[in-house]
């Protein structure tokens, strides 16, 4: 058991017998009232976001998490197959705990993998993504003085937004926290 002051945003705890992921956490003193923490959880079975307000110095139930950076490998109907590099283990991974970055995973991209004990809790893509546009209407010349943008496609399936002078077989930065374009790669 750890107090509220040992815990911190991305700490896995256990609330009212669910897991959960701290978001947003802060130390509040209203004026004339005791001090207390805000939190904003995420539940790791159905990722549905509850807020809580702790006392300062109230017992928190901290999980046993063990992180393990695993190699993707495919997608079998609902789930990804990923395998451990070092025992050569395959777990099967919900695609709902990573999210909308799912579409910008390719085979062979590694992964960071929580487990509880034998389960798997929460998956995290690689921040940013190099990837090949395999279609995009082509660029004119002297449209890199706007900011205006256009669709390509990604050799994913992915559609992501791009600037105009970025044009099909090129190699871009992927941020796939927000699934925006950062930069082309050469």
């Amino acid at each position: 058991m750890a107090d509220t002051g040992d815990i911190g945003i991305g700490s896995v705890i256990r609330f009212n017998g669910d897991l959960y992921q701290v978001v947003e956490y802060q130390h509040r003193t209203p004026g004339n009232l005791r001090a207390f923490y805000q939190a904003k959880l995420r539940n790791l079975k159905n990722g549905k976001l509850a807020e809580n307000r702790f006392r300062s110095g109230e017992q928190v139930e901290v999980a046993r998490v063990e992180y393990k950076t695993m190699q993707y490998l495919y997608k079998d109907g609902e789930n990804l197959v990923v395998m451990d590099n070092e025992t050569f283990e395959q777990h099967y991974i919900p695609e709902v705990m990573i999210g909308d970055s799912a579409s910008y995973l390719k085979e062979e991209m590694m992964l960071k993998i929580a487990f509880e004990g034998d389960n798997p809790i929460l998956a995290e893509p690689p921040t940013f993504v190099e990837l090949v546009i395999t279609y995009s209407e082509p660029g004119v010349k002297g449209d890199t003085a706007t900011n205006t943008l256009k669709a390509a496609t990604l050799e994913t399936g992915a559609v992501v937004q791009v600037p105009l002078f970025v044009n099909e077989g090129e190699k871009i930065k992927i941020d796939t926290r927000t699934g925006t374009y950062v930069e082309r790669v050469k």
